[in-house]
């Protein structure tokens, strides 16, 4: 098939583009490179990977990607990915997550693309601790500008899956951990106990608790559940069969894996790390479950493989 991969430079699309150049397919990434190129410097040279600098907003360049090119299938992982960061400035979560969803999509309409596969987030769900979150829950309010704009893209979608007799499947997955990630808890965890590792800052009270997920887990059912698609809009939630990890274990992992005692922490107090975080939620996964997927790493075991690569990697 002939794939093209937005935000094929970041963390989780680096390496479905591995997955895809093992399969054979023929692969165009488009990025603007925010985080670098360091993800997919060892994939340039190979004969099925096309890269191109853009960025995603501009329609004329998209709709020019699409004329250039026979896409069978758009893998939309583009957005803001650092939810602190965005939070800060509203504009790089309504600009990288939603106007590059708006961009896709009309030029996805302009050439004729019926297949798209989006990357979307539990934030959608906003605070609803005491819920066990499905996709038939409703009631919806993001408490971050990342999740709103990815609900916002979810509609978008919707809308264009309806008029213009596309297909598309969307998956709402929480923390994907593992080999090259760039920001977040276990990143933030490695990076501070590197320069003192006699102490660890800790936001909030350590009692946040989510599921992480590898990412080798997420390129599994991704790739599982895009093989054939319905002319429908298919939404799953993604996680894992175990409980979720606290802020405190992930400290308490990291420290065992990089071999260190006598770590004090010191927490900053409150019960989330920022405005916009959602301390804790409960995910139903039984629908994708049904698929015949399951993933191989529980939350923790997920994070203490991800503090193994990143001690394997010298990150």
């Amino acid at each position: 098939m002939n794939i093209l991969v937005a935000g094929g430079a970041g963390f989780i699309g680096s390496h479905l583009i591995d997955r895809m150049l093992e399969n054979g397919d023929t692969v165009l990434c488009v990025d603007k490179l925010i985080m670098g190129d360091k993800n997919i410097e060892h994939i340039k040279g190979h004969k099925n990977f096309i890269f191109h600098m853009i960025e995603l907003t501009d329609q004329a360049k998209v709709d020019q990607i699409f004329r250039d090119n026979n896409i069978d299938i758009v893998y939309h992982m583009a957005a803001n990915s650092d939810i602190q960061k965005g939070g800060k400035d509203p504009a790089i979560d309504f600009n990288d997550t939603f106007l590059t969803t708006r961009t896709l999509l009309e030029g996805m309409r302009k050439a004729n693309v019926k297949n798209l596969f989006f990357a979307s987030t539990s934030a959608v769900y906003g605070e609803l601790p005491d819920v066990k979150l499905t996709e038939l829950t409703g009631g919806l309010m993001p408490v971050s500008y990342y999740g709103g704009t990815k609900l916002a893209s979810e509609a978008l979608i919707s809308s264009y899956v309806s008029m213009c007799d596309m297909s598309a499947v969307v998956f709402r997955f929480p923390n994907v951990i593992g080999p090259r990630l760039t920001h977040g808890v276990v990143f933030d965890f490695i990076n501070k106990l590197r320069k003192n590792p006699s102490e660890l800052e800790i936001l909030g009270n350590g009692m946040q608790c989510k599921q992480y997920i590898y990412v080798k887990d997420l390129i599994d059912v991704i790739m599982k559940l895009t093989k054939e698609l319905k002319q429908e809009e298919v939404i799953y939630n993604i996680g894992v069969n175990s409980p979720g990890t606290t802020v405190t274990r992930i400290a308490e992992i990291t420290v065992e894996e990089l071999g260190l005692d006598k770590v004090k922490f010191i927490y900053t107090g409150g019960d989330r790390g920022w405005k916009g975080d959602v301390p804790r939620f409960t995910y139903d996964i039984s629908k994708v479950l049904k698929t015949g997927w399951s993933p191989q790493y529980t939350s923790d075991e997920a994070v203490r493989q991800t503090v193994r690569d990143a001690i394997a990697l010298g990150v």
